[in-house]
């Protein structure tokens, strides 16, 4: 590998660039994202329908109930078309630069701020994200297995919410071992299905309750700080149901790419239809469920649609199959991260036995702290509005004035200073919501119940 007359700089620079490409090479082979770039348009739709619907689709009638007609339908529209725009914005940045990819969030994040920064501005906050997600999909796989056995057996002995997170643990030590992402495209679009179909379940039997007697629009509480509080923290819910920004140059780094073809054309047609699948899960949900329930609906509203038994039990089948790819697809950049970690900084062997340890860890490690905190509902809008609303709502935009630099005032100036302040506001407010209604709940609480 010499070359000609190359003088042995110091240690670091001895290794020859070619020996470090080939090695980097290897190594982006067997890292999880960068493995295989074998993925057509529509993985890139289902991926982004399961990262996207999570289980907080359930939740949108109770914080429309929260926020009222006005203001709920306001939220949830804005909060579509900011996201949308905002996915727009990180699928062009991906291959701005011809030849280079910006396979990893942090990836771009480091290009618009600087190495250091950018990983100090991006990587925490996607660490939240992603494993926050994970956490609380532990959460509510267990508890959706719970309802599943008590409806289904009404009769059994009633076991504690902790055994069935457990036993929905279980199945992640085994999927988490799949390779990269291509690998669980088929847990994928299971899961994506999977939303719409509780979706669809959810909104079509509360057309069936019909509207109930005494149904009340009014605000859920009564005294004015209560108000406000609830208002912060639906707007806290509604951000984290549109969160799927985390993964999305992840997905992209799978899609194959040319100069004459790059990877955004197949990824923006995949992006268009996940999201016309997103809005069919969300809005009737969000409205059908208000509208039949008025302000006494659930936070989760399968509880409130007790009947027929058989199509409640299904629902949440579905949504433990949902979570279960929706696990999967947060998980596997946070793979990636502990992986580059231990590969590239530590400098241990890319090995089976290495991936088999680390993602085992990983998933004991959520799986312990979801046995410890299951207040589901309010923990996610206390981690929305910090993690969430950046990652979705204003960081594309900065990276965007940071790179692009458009023209002061003009359209994509003013419709990037637009979502970076409603942004700004979510992440302040939507934490403060989501605090109280902990500290409310926490009274009450008893550790491993």
């Amino acid at each position: 590998m010499e070359t000609q007359g190359s003088p042995v700089k110091k240690y670091g620079d001895s290794h020859h660039i070619e020996e470090k490409l080939a090695k980097q090479k290897e190594i982006d082979d067997w890292l999880p994202i960068t493995a295989s770039r074998k993925a057509k348009w529509w993985y890139s739709a289902f991926h982004n329908v399961t990262a996207m619907v999570g289980a907080g689709v359930l939740s949108l009638p109770y914080a429309m109930s929260e926020l009222g007609w006005g203001p709920g339908v306001a939220v949830l529209v804005l909060s579509w078309v900011i996201t949308l725009y905002t996915l727009w914005q990180m699928v062009e940045m991906h291959e701005m630069i011809p030849g280079r990819r910006f396979d990893r969030y942090h990836e771009l994040g480091q290009y618009a701020f600087g190495e250091k920064l950018g990983l100090y501005i991006v990587v925490p906050q996607q660490l939240v994200v992603e494993v926050g997600v994970n956490i609380v999909y532990m959460v509510t796989g267990g508890k959706s297995l719970q309802k599943f056995h008590d409806t289904v057996c009404s009769k059994c002995k009633k076991l504690n919410t902790t055994y069935f997170i457990m036993i929905f643990a279980s199945v992640h030590f085994v999927l988490s071992h799949l390779p990269n992402f291509n690998s669980i495209s088929g847990v994928s679009l299971t899961a994506a299905v999977m939303s719409l179909s509780y979706s669809t379940i959810a909104w079509g039997a509360s057309v069936d309750k019909g509207v109930q007697q005494r149904v009340n629009y009014g605000y859920r509480s009564s005294t004015t700080p209560g108000k406000v509080f609830d208002f912060f923290s639906a707007m806290g819910d509604v951000a984290f149901a549109y969160a799927g920004h985390n993964v999305v140059l992840e997905i992209q780094a799978t899609i194959p790419s040319t100069p004459e073809k790059p990877s955004k054309g197949p990824m923006w047609k995949g992006v268009i239809v996940a999201y016309i699948v997103v809005a069919l899960c969300y809005f009737p949900v969000a409205l059908i469920g208000y509208w039949m329930f008025g302000n006494s609906v659930e936070d989760d509203i399968l509880i409130s649609l007790n009947k027929p038994k058989w199509l409640i039990a299904l629902a949440n089948m579905f949504v433990v199959i949902h979570v279960i790819g929706s696990y999967q697809v947060y998980a596997m950049p946070v793979f990636d991260m502990i992986e580059t970690v231990l590969v590239k900084k530590l400098h241990f062997k890319p090995t089976g036995t290495l991936r088999f340890v680390a993602r085992n860890v990983y998933v004991a490690f959520t799986m312990f702290v979801a046995i410890t905190f299951p207040f589901f509902g309010s923990l996610l809008s206390f981690f929305g509005g910090f993690a969430f609303a950046p990652t979705t709502y204003f960081l594309p935009c900065i990276m965007w004035l940071a790179i692009y630099k458009p023209r002061k005032f003009s359209l994509s100036w003013w419709s990037n200073w637009v979502c970076i302040i409603l942004g700004l506001l979510l992440m302040i407010l939507s934490p403060i919501g989501g605090l109280r209604q902990i500290i409310i709940k926490a009274k009450t609480y008893q550790f491993y119940s």
